[in-house]
This record gives C-alpha cells, structure tokens and sequence, in this order.
C-alpha cells in the first residue's frame, strides 16, 4: 500500500488544494483533494484487468470551480454537511429556538447550504501502517456559519485497505446544540462512463423507504413492494427509472436506527465485471441516479450528463430535523457524532 501527495492547485482565496492518492497492491487508487474533502476518482480493475475510473470527477482543481460545473452543481465526490439532504423551507427548531438556513434548492435547503461542507478548505494529516493508508481532514464551522447554531469541529477520515475497501468515518463535536448529518456525494458507474447507468443492477437491504412529495418527506414509512421503488433483490436500475418523472432520488430506510454497522446495497455491472457493496452505521441511504447531472465539455469532448451515475449517500433521512418519528440528528456538547461508511470494491462471482 502507498500514499503520496501533491498540489492540486490555487483556490480564490489563494490558498493551495492538495490531492492525495491511496493505492493498495490490488490496483485499487483514490484520489482525494482537501478542498471540500472531495473524493474525485476511484480506479478499480474489471474482469479483464482495465484499471478504470468508476466515479464522476475532474483531473483539474478548475473542474470543480468552473462556472459551467457550478451553474447545475451536482456535488461530485464532495463531502456535505454541516447537515445533508433537503430541510423543507429551510426551517427547523432545536429546543423551541428556531433556526433558518439558505433557499438553495427551491423552496428548500440542500446540503448545508449556499456554501457547505463541499466548498471549504480541510486540514490534512496523512497515515500509513501495516493495514491502511489514509488522510484525516478536519474543518471548524463557526457557530451561526450558513445558519447553523454551535461550533462545530469536523474530521472526515478516508482510508484504504487490500480488502479493497474504502472507509470514510465521521465525527464531530459541538459547543451548542445542532443538527449534523454528514454523507459523500460520490456518483459511482462501474463502465467508467462509457454508459450510463441504466443496465447497472442494485440491489438493496430495505424494503421501506421515507414517502415523499416533492422530495420532502411526508412523515411516513412506506414499504417498496409492488413498486417501482423495490430493489429488495438484484435489479437493473433502467428496469422501471422510465416510469419515473426524473428517475430515482429517494431515500430508503436500513432498519438501522441503533447504528449499528449493517450492510446497505450491492450494485453492479456486468460487461465489466465490476461490482461495489455498501456497509454503514447511518439509518438510511439516498439513492439518487443523477437525472440533473449536467453535460460538460471538457478538452473539447463531451462528458457526463442525465444518468452519468448513481450516487449511494448513506446518511440520516432527509428533514429529519422536522419529523419525530425520524433518528434525530440533533448534537449536544458533550456528545460525539460517529458514524462510518464503506465502500468495497471488487467483481462479481
């Protein structure tokens, strides 16, 4: 295994994004920049060997600045928070006080708002020994930042192990109460986008999802069955996304709300041979097939767009804030917020 890092390049602000590289002796190698603690390529082999990038991402610090990426931003790779998903109206109450946060996705509040998580500069300490190799980043959200009461100190760690599986744990901390809900936003195609993800089969562990309208949730905990919504067993993501106005952004529900750390999902793709298992301690998991992902020209050549990749956030349920019967994601000093994510990697039998 081996960790090596460089200069990713200058931000606005003048200070200097790094990129830091995990390789293991599978041929497996992640890319991560400190600046919105981005994961921005995952290659992997398939079946014949092919060392692919499996993720939705840039080669460049200005693919992430460009305005053209911004202007229909999808959050490629980045880490969201302080609190992921939607809060209706971007109101919430925390021991009677309300607290407001940025309009930023119609009438609601996406992903930390107007600048999250996903645009700021982490501190990087990086690890290497006998079982992994890893980068710690860590940031300080000031109290009131984006809305958000408390002070609020962050790190992220990503680490990658022979097993081929990339962990990304969570913790915080806070002077005030708060709400936190962290996730990745990393869109996954097993081709290495030389297809969308229609003919890519997932497979879930839920048989409910939180019900929506307009990708709120109405409060209730309704099953998949019979519908469109059933990954219960291994399903090409193309089967039904047709009969949906803008495919899959739902999140469904892991019967996990003691944290323990459960497996969540399986996709995969069977021209390459590639698959990739999700495992977490979070509740739930937004699957999102990435109906908005814009279109871009980069060097001269076209490149992703509507169903370019899926992203699997685990995470808490969106406006979760808002509904009693949902794991809370309220912090208070005191408590710690830990949660983990793996992502591994491999073939199909």
């Amino acid at each position: 295994m081996k960790l090596t890092s460089k200069s990713f390049g200058n931000l606005p602000s003048g200070d200097q994004a790094e990129l830091f590289t995990l390789s293991n002796d599978n041929n497996v190698e992640i890319n991560i920049t400190n600046y919105g603690a981005i994961i921005t390529s995952v290659k992997t082999p398939d079946k014949a060997g092919n060392l692919t990038n499996i993720v939705c991402g840039f080669d460049t610090l200005e693919g992430y600045l460009s305005n053209e990426y911004l202007g229909n931003y999808p959050y490629f790779g980045a880490l969201i928070g302080r609190h992921g998903n939607r809060i209706a109206n971007g109101k919430y109450s925390i021991d009677g006080v309300e607290y407001s946060g940025a309009i930023n996705n119609g009438p609601n509040h996406l992903h930390g708002g107007l600048e999250g998580f996903d645009k700021k500069q982490w501190t990087a300490e990086t690890f290497e020994n006998k079982d992994e190799v890893g980068v710690k980043l860590s940031y300080t959200s000031a109290d009131g930042e984006e809305g958000y009461p408390g002070t609020l100190k962050t790190t992220c760690t990503y680490s990658l192990n022979n097993d081929n599986e990339l962990s990304i744990k969570y913790e915080a901390e806070t002077d005030k109460k708060t709400i936190v809900n962290l996730t990745n936003h990393s869109y996954f195609n097993l081709t290495g986008g030389k297809e969308d993800i229609k003919n890519h089969e997932l497979e879930l562990n839920a048989n409910k999802i939180t019900e929506g309208k307009d990708l709120i949730p109405t409060g209730n905990i309704v099953p998949v069955e019979g519908t469109a919504f059933d990954f219960t067993s291994n399903k090409k993501l193309g089967q039904d996304i047709d009969s949906l106005p803008d495919g899959y952004d739902l999140n469904y529900v892991l019967d996990n709300e003691e944290g323990k750390f459960v497996f969540a999902g399986r996709l995969k793709e069977p021209k390459s041979g590639r698959q990739l298992e999700v495992y977490t301690t979070q509740p739930g998991m937004q699957v999102y097939t990435g109906y908005w992902i814009p279109e871009l020209t980069i060097d001269g050549k076209k490149k992703f767009g509507k169903y370019a990749g899926v992203a699997l956030e685990t995470q808490h349920y969106p406006d979760a804030p808002n509904h009693d019967n949902f794991p809370s994601t309220e912090l208070a000093p005191g408590d710690k917020y830990e949660e983990q994510t793996v992502y591994k990697f491999g073939l199909t039998e």
